[in-house]
């Protein structure tokens, strides 16, 4: 049970995540950003808190067999960067002007980069995650 929770919370993470950043990088223009980010920030907050949490649970039954194993930090390690790429977007001018006008070329620039940026910690957290089972 608390697989298929960590597997759905994974899934409704990526998911969402995967829309908005496609967005941050140029795909589907004729959505505003702003409407974009209405559904796909809590989707993707609830997937997190449920992978989270299924996650520790999986990890405490397990923990002495994982702690040796090297996908384990760098799932860990792409997870922070993923977290830390989210505080540093929403603080952004370009995030913060999301709702109030265009943005200039500088600010498309930097919200792709920061889309970039999270699909690879995201992508490499998954991919990760998927190949504790194979260490």
């Amino acid at each position: 049970m608390i697989n298929l929770v960590h597997i759905t919370g994974v899934a409704t993470l990526f998911g969402a995540i995967l829309i908005l950043d496609l967005r941050l990088l140029g795909f589907f223009t004729r959505a505003p950003l702003a409407v974009v980010a209405v559904p796909t920030i809590p989707l993707a907050a609830t997937g997190f808190m449920m992978a989270a949490l299924s996650g520790l649970c999986m990890l405490s039954t397990n923990a002495t067999e994982y702690i040796s194993n090297p996908f384990l930090l760098l799932k860990f390690g792409a997870i922070l960067a993923g977290l830390i790429n989210i505080v540093l977007v929403h603080r952004s001018s370009a995030w913060r002007q999301r709702f109030t006008g265009p943005l200039s070329r500088r600010q498309r620039l930097q919200l792709a980069v920061s889309g970039g940026v999270s699909l690879a910690a995201w992508g490499t957290a998954l991919t990760a995650g998927r190949m504790l089972g194979y260490w």
